[in-house]
């Protein structure tokens, strides 16, 4: 036996180090014809040409074929070069090429000790928790509040709106008839927005009757608001008043009350906005001019005494206004009359002639015999309107105390003046001329008939309204004959040979039997 061979033992163990490439290309240049697998990396070889596969981080096996390299799960394996290092194994969530320490709530991973320790929370947390939990609360509450407001309120503007008359006002408005159909009630949202709040802007004028505001509908409709008094409980009275005696009137001389709203501690009515103020701002005011001719006033006096006269004869229920004056007649853009404010006004039943009613009306414009008496009729508003018509003529106020002592109300002045042939002296110099005097000699007898101090010497507002249309015809007719004599003289001789030719026409006055249909219609 070979004496080397029997001093070296069957089996020796030296190691092996073993070192290849994969052909001669870099990775850059095998790109997409590398043979590395999935979850694998490429890498060229540092001891020879070509490159070389090696399987990812937390990945194990064979990097050359398709799937060699699969997931290490390091929560489970026993090799201490994979395994994980998380303090508590049930915390250990195994990944894709790695593994997480997962701590349960409450808790967090302390990165050092890799260990779970319970949260601390700072003061920062806290304030953010404590304000997350004060506004939660304050929300709550707000909302709560805000619900029982709106239940409040939703309350009380029932309250309001029982407490005026409400119930019966649309028991009354839901009646039938052409005249009331349109009233409508507004919403309390509905006017604050309208008025814009009421804003002082808004106001359009303040008077006895309350306060009255431009008001914007949503369909940008302009009208006007009228609002009582806080506090007057006559007031609202009133109010309520002139919405039943407005929902029996249709007449175009009527401001046109459009509705209202009783859901407000105090109502409100909502009318036609009339935009060139009243009778008495173009007569006594400083806003408009004074420039109203004869047959302006001439017009307006038919107008007003027109629309009193089909209040007492034609509406559906006899109307007295009671309260009669320049400031309660509105003039349109085309100086058109409107009688508004019929807050004061009175229904008379068919049954009865008058009322007896506590005094309310205005100085100077009051019946004499209505303040004595207390008794209420169609007579009282004849008065009113002959101080009306007077202070159309002279353009002075009802009643002055600048005049003398014995000429402070209008009706003594106009009376001493016509005993004393000095009524041309009181005439309102923008009215009276060379061709009218006759015109307005009998307008101002008018006048004084209806304000004679026994209402049964009185004429009735039918009989004015008819004298004062036959009037305004004579003087259309004479205006017209002054600027066309040619046309007139022809005209009427062809009217004289027409009644000739027709004897039915006898004794008929044309002129005032036009009048009194327009009154009875109501125009």
């Amino acid at each position: 036996m070979d004496p080397l061979l029997a001093t070296t033992p069957k089996e020796m163990k030296f190691p092996v180090s073993l070192d290849w490439s994969i052909g001669n290309q870099t990775c850059e240049q095998a790109g997409n014809t590398s043979i590395c697998g999935g979850n694998s990396t490429c890498s060229d070889s540092t001891t020879r040409s070509g490159y070389i596969c090696t399987c990812n981080q937390g990945f194990d096996g064979n990097p050359y074929i398709l799937d060699g390299c699969q997931d290490i799960n390091e929560c489970t394996t026993s090799n201490s070069d994979h395994k994980h290092n998380c303090s508590d194994p049930k915390t250990c969530r195994n990944r894709d090429g790695g593994f997480d320490c997962k701590c349960r709530s409450g808790y967090r991973l302390d990165t050092t000790t890799m260990s779970c320790k319970r949260k601390e929370f700072g003061w920062a947390m806290i304030l953010l928790v404590t304000t997350i939990v004060f506004l939660v609360i304050l929300l709550g509450v707000s909302f709560i509040q805000h619900r029982l407001r709106r239940r409040k309120d939703t309350e009380l503007r029932q309250k309001f709106f029982e407490k005026n008359g409400g119930g019966m006002l649309i028991q009354r408005l839901s009646g039938a008839g052409p005249s009331n159909a349109d009233v409508k009630i507004f919403t309390e949202e509905g006017m604050k927005e309208a008025t814009n709040g009421y804003d002082e802007s808004r106001i359009l004028g303040q008077g006895g009757q309350g306060t009255v505001y431009k008001g914007i509908l949503p369909d940008n409709s302009v009208v006007a608001i009228k609002k009582a008094r806080l506090g007057d409980r006559s007031q609202v009275e009133q109010f309520i008043n002139e919405v039943l005696v407005l929902s029996q009137i249709n007449h175009r001389n009527v401001v046109k009350l459009l509705g209202c709203c009783l859901e407000t501690e105090v109502p409100l009515l909502v009318y036609e906005f009339i935009n060139s103020g009243t009778l008495f701002d173009h007569l006594h005011g400083s806003l408009f001019d004074s420039s109203l001719t004869w047959e302006h006033r001439l017009r307006i006096a038919v107008e007003v005494a027109g629309t009193l006269a089909y209040l007492h004869s034609s509406a559906s229920i006899p109307i007295i206004h009671r309260d009669v004056k320049t400031a309660n007649i509105l003039l349109d853009d085309n100086l058109t009359a409107k009688v508004a404010d019929f807050g004061a006004s009175r229904l008379i039943p068919m049954d009865q002639e008058q009322l007896t009613t506590m005094v309310q009306g205005t100085l100077g414009y009051l019946d004499p015999e209505y303040y004595n008496t207390g008794l209420l009729n169609e007579k009282s508003d004849v008065y009113s309107f002959g101080v009306v018509l007077m202070e159309l003529l002279s353009g002075q106020k009802a009643l002055c105390f600048e005049r003398l002592e014995t000429s402070k109300h209008l009706v003594s002045y106009f009376l001493s003046s016509m005993k004393e042939n000095k009524l041309h002296e009181i005439i309102d110099g923008q009215v009276m001329n060379e061709y009218n005097q006759r015109e307005i000699q009998e307008a101002a007898r008018i006048a004084l008939e209806c304000t004679r101090l026994m209402g049964e010497e009185r004429p009735r507002m039918k009989d004015v309204a008819a004298e004062l249309e036959a009037l305004r015809a004579k003087t259309t007719k004479h205006k017209w004959s002054d600027q066309f004599p040619k046309e007139v003289e022809h005209l009427l001789g062809v009217q004289i040979l027409s009644a000739q030719g027709d004897t039915s026409s006898t004794g008929y006055d044309s002129i005032k039997n036009v009048a009194i249909l327009d009154i009875e219609a109501g125009r």
